[in-house]
């Protein structure tokens, strides 16, 4: 199992290989292919992500003392960024995930390449899995 600095590491080498940011927008929606679906008994409004244009829904479970992530959008960037948290983040000890910045995000340059909602929109599901993670840990 990958620690989120690796999974992170990782993400960074796979987008430097892309010259412009069309190719990275491509490479985000492969990604959206690969996302952990949330179940249909979760597409919930309570689980729609606020602060994100697109509708993102995101559930997570303790297995194990590990947080697992799943998640869907109607919008296919934004599925595909989904699908980058979840990696990042999935199959991790909530204290691992509390404790970790999501670095790969600037250095891959994602935040500046995004309009300012779908920028929030990032930053909200962060903040949301970051939330689970810490009701897990309180647990």
């Amino acid at each position: 199992m990958e620690t989120i600095s690796e999974a992170q590491k990782e993400i960074v080498q796979e987008f430097s290989m892309f010259d412009d940011w069309m190719q990275k927008y491509d490479y985000l929606i492969e990604l959206s292919k690969d996302i952990p679906l949330i179940s249909e008994e979760y597409r919930l409004n309570e689980n729609l992500i606020k602060g994100c244009q697109s509708k993102v829904w995101l559930h997570a479970r303790d297995i194990d003392g590990k947080v697992i992530y799943t998640a869907d959008s109607d919008a296919i960037i934004t599925k595909g960024i989904a699908a980058l948290l979840i990696r990042v983040l999935s199959e991790q000890k909530a204290e691992d995930i509390l404790e970790n910045e999501m670095y790969f995000i600037d250095a891959i340059g994602l935040k500046e390449h995004l309009s300012m909602t779908r920028s929030n929109g990032l930053l909200s599901m962060i903040k949301q899995m970051k939330f689970y993670a810490l009701a897990f840990q309180a647990k």
